[in-house]
């Protein structure tokens, strides 16, 4: 039985930080970070983390199309939860039903190849599986990993049948190479020296990976058409597709001047993005390293050309705002002791119970549709809001995640507290029904948000509960232009 990737996406923070402004505040303690200052890299939101990124890049690769999922895997190191199941927030975000399997794998640089791989092997078996990979690393201020590192998604439905990519071979090499660490409650990394990690490390362990895997799907290295190699050493992708015998024009950009490293998604960010530019009949190798290697070998099939994701990797990396405020990036990411002031001394607890009770309009956005006059209505109630209806018991669920809404209104408020001031606020009206009162995210700084104008819905965290290391999750709205890049 064949196996193959039927659909893919992407997603990428808006905000891009120049690696000149990291750099120059930093450079007069180590001068050595000039180096790397030059590009930019995406950072996410203060209120984006590795689940928010998996659920835009799922929602871009599944364009409203879930279909008879059966699985829901979620690959990262920087899991926003180490004891709730964070396939299952991507699950209920995506109104995907309870009745699959969703699984966190997690604990190498190479997880997302691996949620890959194993999620292949299962369908198989037959069924159709969501890959997601995303990651937010934390990084200490003036390390080299802050200017390379970058946050980014990327996910893929897999199932049996050849798809838009089939499967031909894969193959692992597991060995505790251990070029980086992080510890129990530690919350960087620990790196070890770059030429170790490159000759001990690239170059032996992934040809010995690669090699196995062109074997296993009988393709000679020289047939290669993209080698999709996920690491910010320069030069290194070129040392090994010559070693291997690849064609030195196969290696793709590893977008570590537009994007930066996106740790265990990376490679998965690489291949999607490789998919985008891929035209059928040609042959992709991409590889994880961590602890050992991956290595997958795909063929494209005539259906590459007609299966485009809503945005894919390119749309979000033009979907763009340069900035170089470094201070702010610091402050949202919680590296520098700031003062809050005391409207953000508010406990922030959150009910269980009225969670679970609320799961599907607080994470899926589900609202209500009267089954007698078909009024949309959010949120879902007993009674409908149609005064020519009034019909109590006719609520059935309506989905408004995908929804256009137009601004009916908005506030800028300086006095509410917000990680990010002004906190944006203001009601939205859904074009075929329905309205809420939301919060916004991603408006550009100093931009005017104007009345009618179209916003799209966003999951992102509401708020995080500091105390109990706990955060809720609930959808925002965004100015449907900074999609395109305004």
């Amino acid at each position: 039985m064949t196996v193959g990737i039927h659909a893919y996406g992407g997603y990428v923070p808006k905000t891009r930080l120049q690696r000149g402004a990291i750099a120059a505040a930093n450079a007069w303690f180590n001068p050595a970070l000039k180096g790397l200052g030059k590009g930019e890299r995406a950072i996410a939101n203060w209120d984006e983390d590795s689940v928010t990124m998996a659920v835009e890049a799922a929602r871009d690769c599944l364009n409203g199309q879930a279909g008879d999922l059966t699985g829901v895997y979620m690959a990262s190191t920087s899991l926003p939860f180490q004891d709730r199941q964070n396939a299952g927030i991507v699950s209920e975000a995506l109104s995907l039903g309870t009745s699959l399997q969703t699984m966190d794998v997690a604990g190498s640089q190479r997880a997302g190849t691996s949620a890959l791989a194993t999620a292949l092997q299962v369908a198989a078996g037959g069924g159709r599986i969501l890959v997601t990979a995303s990651e937010k690393r934390r990084t200490k201020a003036a390390s080299p990993l802050e200017l390379t590192t970058g946050d980014a998604g990327a996910a893929f439905v897999v199932g049996d049948g050849d798809g838009i990519a089939k499967l031909l071979g894969q193959a692992t090499e597991s060995t505790d190479f251990v070029d980086h660490y992080r510890g129990q409650d530690e919350p960087y990394d620990y790196m070890w020296e770059e030429r170790w990690i490159r000759d001990e490390g690239y170059l032996k362990i992934i040809p010995a990976a690669t090699a196995k895997a062109l074997e296993a799907a009988g393709i000679e290295a020289d047939q290669v058409n993209y080698f999709c190699f996920p690491a910010a050493m320069a030069r290194v992708g070129g040392m090994l597709a010559k070693k291997i015998g690849m064609p030195a024009e196969s290696v793709r950009d590893n977008l570590q001047g537009t994007v930066g490293e996106a740790g265990a998604a990376h490679p998965l960010v690489m291949l999607a993005h490789c998919l985008e530019d891929a035209k059928p009949g040609e042959i992709i190798v991409v590889v994880g390293f961590g602890q050992g290697c991956d290595a997958l070998v795909f063929r494209t099939t005539d259906a590459i050309a007609d299966a485009k994701p809503e945005h894919g990797i390119s749309g979000y990396m033009a979907r763009k705002r340069t900035d170089d405020n470094y201070s702010r990036f610091l402050a949202i990411n919680d590296l520098v002791t700031m003062e809050h002031s005391l409207r953000s001394e508010v406990d922030k607890q959150t009910g269980l119970t009225t969670l679970y009770r609320n799961r599907e309009m607080v994470q899926g956005l589900i609202g209500g549709e009267c089954t007698e006059c078909g009024t949309l209505q959010f949120p879902k109630s007993n009674v409908c809001v149609n005064p020519n209806c009034n019909a109590t018991g006719t609520q059935k669920d309506h989905p408004f995640s995908a929804k256009v809404g137009k601004l009916n209104s908005y506030t800028a408020d300086r006095l509410t507290y917000s990680m990010d001031p002004p906190a944006y606020y203001g009601m939205i009206q859904f074009d075929e029904g329905g309205r809420g009162m939301l919060d916004f995210t991603d408006v550009e700084p100093g931009r005017e948000l104007q009345v009618g104008e179209p916003m799209r819905m966003m999951f992102r965290v509401k708020d995080y509960d500091t105390k109990r290391g706990f955060r809720r999750y609930f959808w925002k709205a965004t100015p449907v232009n900074a999609m395109e890049g305004e």
